[in-house]
């Protein structure tokens, strides 16, 4: 007589893990997607990841109990629980290097190479339409002390090069890192100090920052002074100083290949 082996069953809290961890990772997707189309503004997008981010820690926590009934009972499920724990590491690992970061600079959106001086956005028509209407206003001095103390090496960039040789490396410098150019004025005229209006989006979510870079002829020098301001959020988690470091860095290229 055949006996009917019964196996046991897989564990109820690791299936509604894993199935919660997918449903987390595809809402964060459509996040992504909405952000980087750009259909909806910053404050959607991040209701929506953030909601996302929610759902995934909910699913760890169900897989994790799943994995102590396993433990205890005997129950089938590793795989199901390995699987929840590894989507939402996917969706995870980034908010938590954010908040790894936001542990350790300072709470700012707004950097500048000249802390007395900073550069004003420009505040054209044409300006304007590309930031929505967004001025950047004064940079606070609790947001300048802070800066002094986290970002000590972002400071004015100057060439021992004359503006008029410095400024086709400044665009190409500007091409470089792929910034979309709003407005632009060569340094000449009555006050000598030349502008370029550009407009970055950061990498993952595609959210738009502002930059403005003020060009000023010295004597037998250029002094080059930007500064890069976050449209969402109140936590820039460095991407504006990273931005400055990188716009130098480019610049440095340029020089030497002349």
């Amino acid at each position: 007589m055949r006996r009917l082996i019964l196996e046991e069953p897989v564990s109820a809290a690791a299936i509604w893990g894993r199935r919660l961890t997918t449903f987390a990772l595809a809402l964060a997707v459509v996040a992504l997607a909405i952000s980087r189309g750009q259909i909806a503004d910053a404050t959607a997008v991040l209701a929506v990841f953030g909601a996302a981010i929610f759902i995934a820690c909910l699913g760890v926590l169900l897989a994790l109990a799943g994995a102590v009934v396993i433990w205890r009972t005997g129950r089938r499920g590793v795989g199901v629980v390995l699987a929840a724990l590894f989507l939402a590491t996917l969706l995870l690992a980034y908010p938590g290097f954010l908040a790894v970061q936001a542990t350790r600079l300072p709470l700012l959106n707004d950097v500048s190479t000249d802390l007395i001086d900073p550069p004003d956005f420009a505040r054209s028509s044409r300006a304007l339409a590309s930031r929505d209407g967004l001025e950047h206003g004064a940079i606070p001095e609790a947001w300048r002390e802070a800066q002094r103390l986290a970002y000590p090496d972002v400071q004015p960039i100057l060439l021992d090069i004359d503006s008029d040789e410095a400024w086709p490396l400044i665009q190409k410098a500007v091409a470089a890192r792929g910034w979309r150019v709003v407005e632009v004025t060569r340094p000449g005229g009555r006050s000598g100090i030349g502008r370029i209006e550009a407009v970055d989006r950061t990498p993952l979510m595609g959210f738009s920052d502002d930059v403005t870079i003020r060009v000023r002829p010295l004597a037998g020098q250029t002094r080059i002074d930007v500064r890069s301001a976050s449209r969402a959020g109140r936590h820039d988690f460095g991407a504006n100083a990273r931005r400055i470091r990188r716009f130098a860095q480019d610049l440095q290229a340029q020089l030497d290949a002349r």
